[in-house]
């Protein structure tokens, strides 16, 4: 969340274990037919209407409900202006992607800024777009993300400006979402790609895009259109049904943001072209999935990054449609909090324009949350900056994006992250997504804040374990969750077990008990931005970050004590030539306890307030 514009509204209590999604249906595939039968003959009819467009216009009056984000809109649109259309390029040597989402924002902004002023400055603009990535030789289908969103970014081109093109200028782009998007898609839906199949964001992206070009030029192109309306109707819930139970996303926030995205763009473009979403809103889960940001963005403006995600704060103005869908006005006014200083265009069109002084006020969420099947948690209250947050996972170490994290945490206090997660690395790396994967420290759990046993060559957790929180309790006296993450360490120890609890919202026990036989070497890791001072016992350390003081202290074992370490792997482990290539925000050092010849042990750690007293050690099972 931002910092400094946060006035914190009801709470809202969710456990999360006791909050089911809906019963489950079946999606009834309908034909490309029966779909282009409902389409509508009129333009705009991708993500908004006619309608919508005019309340946007009467909304962005001087005085109205939008006039401040629009303004600050209009400067970027007309910026945008004098910038220069894209080029055919690579920038990182495999991917069209940056290029195509650069002409999809540039769409949004310059197609919204005509349909309020009607000013052709923007329509011309955006033909100078239109004229350069149509006659692109491809758009980079070995990488069909690339194509899906140049497809969907054409698509919204053709369709909010279509009563403004010339014939010429219509014909140019639907022959190339035709020839470059949709064409080149179809096949994938007989198996000569892998997407259609696949169960994570892929299947979003790739089919919402060629979904939403299908819808564009659907009454042009109707034997192709129909094809593939049909067929991405038919494999997305696929992918959808992984919101389920509860909302959450096994690829991370920051993933969540990307599939969401797409999950909307098709629904909501099938809803205003069609009048229908043919059932994929009711797949159990999405009606949760605003939950989810809302959890995972800690007081200090940082997210729960695990998987291969950024720590910034996870929003999008698909949380307005969300709200809208599924009556949550929590979620749209969660996004009120972004779009008051960094509005983007369907932020204007899809959000709810709250009168002067109720937006910019962020939703109180807490005090606990759970998200099952994806097994993850928070405690804490979430939308006050001062109390104690924390995040952990459980989790399957199989899913796209995965790290080999279970276990690991984040904590926040005072407005600041204390304990990080130090994110993905370069996706470009030599096998960064195959056999080399967990060779890399940032995704090994050495470089998490979990535990490691038996350090070696090898992944330091089982890639393929599933491990589950297995006890979850949101009391507001002592929330707290337990972790069997036995399976992921099935190699080096018959039972381990993670506890986290938040007490008095004023600190937060991290309690692992272990039993290993034979004897097991085990290494305590969490990583800090903090600078550290270790007492001379070991037993406790001070951490601080600008004014700001936070004490760690080892409650157990007897024989444990604190050091600091470097970022860098153990020595047993894998030392890739190249790696931690993806930059930082600030330098971060690791708190670490190393306890070798490890039989049966209980590890206690204490983050707190220097005023807060220590508590009573419980074993898990008295929790």
């Amino acid at each position: 969340m931002i910092k400094g514009m946060l006035i914190l509204c009801g709470l809202i209590l969710c456990a999360g274990i006791g909050r089911s999604a809906e019963t489950a249906v079946t999606v009834q595939t309908p034909t490309g037919a029966e779909v282009l039968k409902a389409l509508s003959p009129q333009h705009p009819r991708l993500l908004a209407t006619a309608v919508d467009f005019q309340r946007v216009r009467e909304q962005v009056k001087p005085g109205g409900l939008l006039e401040a984000q629009w303004n600050l809109l209009q400067k970027k649109a007309d910026a945008a202006l004098t910038e220069p259309p894209v080029k055919y390029e690579l920038p990182d040597g495999v991917r069209l992607l940056e290029v195509s989402r650069k002409v999809l924002a540039r769409v949004q902004l310059l197609g919204l800024a005509f349909q309020v002023t009607g000013d052709v400055r923007y329509r011309d603009r955006l033909w100078q777009e239109m004229d350069v990535v149509t006659q692109f030789a491809d758009w980079h289908p070995v990488h069909f993300l690339d194509t899906a969103e140049m497809t969907a970014a054409v698509a919204i081109a053709y369709d909010w400006l279509y009563a403004a093109w010339t014939p010429e200028q219509r014909k140019q782009i639907r022959e190339a979402i035709v020839e470059k998007g949709l064409k080149v898609g179809l096949p994938a839906y007989s198996g000569s790609m892998w997407w259609p199949k696949c169960e994570h964001n892929w299947n979003q992206v790739c089919n919402g895009g060629l979904t939403m070009g299908a819808l564009a030029v659907g009454d042009e192109e109707p034997a192709l259109a129909g094809e593939i309306l049909a067929a991405a109707i038919k494999s997305v819930p696929r992918a959808i049904k992984h919101y389920a139970p509860d909302g959450a996303w096994a690829e991370g926030p920051g993933y969540w943001a990307y599939a969401t995205t797409y999950t909307v763009f098709m629904i909501a473009s099938l809803e205003t072209a069609t009048g229908r979403d043919w059932g994929l809103a009711s797949i159990p889960g999405l009606n949760l999935a605003g939950d989810f940001p809302l959890c995972m963005n800690g007081p200090s403006g940082r997210s729960f990054n695990y998987a291969d995600a950024g720590d910034g704060p996870v929003h999008a103005p698909v949380m307005r449609w969300l709200g809208r869908k599924f009556m949550r006005s929590e979620y749209d006014q969660f996004e009120d909090v972004f779009a008051v200083q960094s509005p983007l265009p369907l932020d204007l069109l899809w959000g709810a324009a709250h009168p002067a002084g109720e937006s910019n006020c962020f939703p109180v969420f807490g005090v606990g949350h759970y998200f099952r099947d994806t097994e993850a948690a928070i405690l804490g209250v979430i939308g006050d900056s001062r109390r104690f947050y924390v995040a952990f996972k459980a989790g399957d170490n199989k899913a796209n994006h995965s790290h080999l994290d279970c276990g690991s945490f984040v904590l926040d206090a005072f407005g600041q992250r204390w304990i990080l997660d130090v994110g993905s690395d370069d996706y470009n790396l030599p096998d960064y997504f195959g056999k080399r994967r967990w060779e890399y420290y940032r995704l090994r759990a050495e470089g998490h804040n979990t535990l490691v046993l038996n350090p070696d060559a090898q992944p330091d957790q089982d890639p393929k374990a599933k491990t589950v929180i297995t006890k979850f309790s949101s009391d507001s006296k002592f929330p707290f969750g337990i972790a069997d993450l036995s399976p992921a360490y099935a190699r080096g120890a018959k039972s381990v077990r993670r506890g986290v609890a938040l007490i008095e919202s004023r600190a937060v026990l991290v309690q692992d008990e272990v039993e290993a036989e034979p004897a097991a070497d085990l290494w305590w890791f969490a990583h800090t931005p903090a600078a550290v001072e270790v007492a001379k016992d070991g037993k406790s350390a001070t951490l601080k970050i600008g004014k700001e003081t936070l004490l760690v202290r080892v409650l157990a074992p007897a024989n444990a004590m604190l050091e600091v370490m470097e970022t860098t792997p153990l020595p047993t482990s894998p030392h890739p030539e190249k790696q931690m290539v993806k930059p930082l925000k600030a330098p971060v050092r690791k708190l670490a306890i190393h306890l070798p010849g490890t039989t049966q042990t209980r590890i206690a750690v204490l983050f707190s307030a220097p005023d807060v007293a220590v508590p009573e050690v419980k074993k898990l099972d008295k929790w």
